[in-house]
């Protein structure tokens, strides 16, 4: 697994381990990881291909985290992140002799246009990047969407199946995730609607997301693009609600336009993040009979929040 010392990484290397498998992190730095670290540089092939012989699975989660300002430092590292690792991960499965059943390339929903009124399912869905008056920074997000695909799509392996992962935000109680953040925000009373809060959350309780990887894993007809979202995207506006509810407040302060641009300003990150609508829906994992064990957000925000108080004691 590369990228594995990540908040979603630990969440799968923990899943695996749960299993009996065993679980090897490809990493640059040192520290605290679930499973076998083996040293790599996220962009050429070297010893750390060995491990990828015999493999069952590979997972590249590899990536600079997309919370900065797209200035033109960050978006260089931010692309070549990804189109490196992939293209390295892919020329070590070529080498191989025995080469991994299935690859799951990480990618993200953000691939797809910003939409109110239609739902975007791999089918179906409509890519974004074309829209006329689309801010340079989102235009830049897909850019970077589209690459990544087509990194894993040049990739020279035929033995190895593989699965693009169209990745809704991943919800999990633990700290510094984008529940943890949103939760902060509803807990110090600024958990209202962001701007007009029309625009679509897509999200994914994190049991249900090591549920389709785990799936994805054990049914080798699938292949491609995935959406891995819940099938409940919902507007800011009753995201927000519903996440206040299953904490217990009544009110947030909501975030005028302006608002977000100086916050995400101060906070040095995109107001992207959260004025994209993206509404993505999980067409082939439906088709293909998976079911969620958190469908609906009222719901999976009670649970978080019931887990999130739980770990702290609260």
């Amino acid at each position: 697994m590369a990228g594995g010392s990540g908040q979603v990484g630990t969440l799968l290397a923990r899943a695996f381990l749960a299993r009996g498998e065993e679980v090897v992190i490809l990493t640059r730095g040192s520290g605290d990881l679930v499973g076998r670290a083996v040293g790599w540089d996220g962009a050429s092939v070297g010893e750390w291909a060995t491990e990828l012989d015999g493999a069952d699975v590979v997972v590249n989660l590899a990536g600079r985290s997309v919370d900065c300002r797209y200035n033109a430092s960050n978006r260089r590292e931010i692309m070549d992140s990804r189109l490196l690792s992939t293209r390295a991960i892919g020329h070590a499965i070529a080498q191989a002799a025995r080469p991994p059943g299935v690859w799951l390339q990480a990618g993200t929903a953000t691939i797809y246009a910003h939409s109110y009124d239609r739902p975007n399912d791999e089918e179906n869905g409509v890519i974004g990047g074309g829209e006329p008056g689309v801010p340079d920074t989102w235009r830049f997000s897909i850019d970077v969407a589209k690459a990544w695909e087509q990194a894993l799509d040049e990739a020279p392996v035929t033995a190895t199946r593989k699965v693009k992962l169209r990745s809704a935000m991943v919800m999990s109680p633990d700290r510094g995730g984008v529940f943890d953040t949103l939760l902060g925000l509803v807990r110090r009373g600024l958990g209202g609607r962001a701007g007009d809060g029309r625009q679509y959350i897509s999200w994914i309780h994190h049991q249900d997301f090591v549920r389709v990887l785990l799936w994805l894993i054990e049914h080798d007809h699938l292949e491609g693009a995935v959406n891995v979202a819940a099938p409940g995207p919902l507007p800011n506006a009753d995201f927000m609600r519903a996440l206040r509810r299953a904490w217990g407040i009544r009110f947030g302060l909501p975030a005028a336009g302006w608002m977000l641009e100086v916050g995400a300003f101060l906070m040095r990150t995109e107001t992207e993040l959260v004025a994209k609508s993206r509404r993505v829906v999980p067409g082939r994992l439906l088709d293909d009979g998976f079911e969620f064990q958190h469908p609906a957000w009222p719901e999976a925000a009670r649970d978080l929040s019931s887990d999130w108080r739980a770990r702290r004691g609260a």
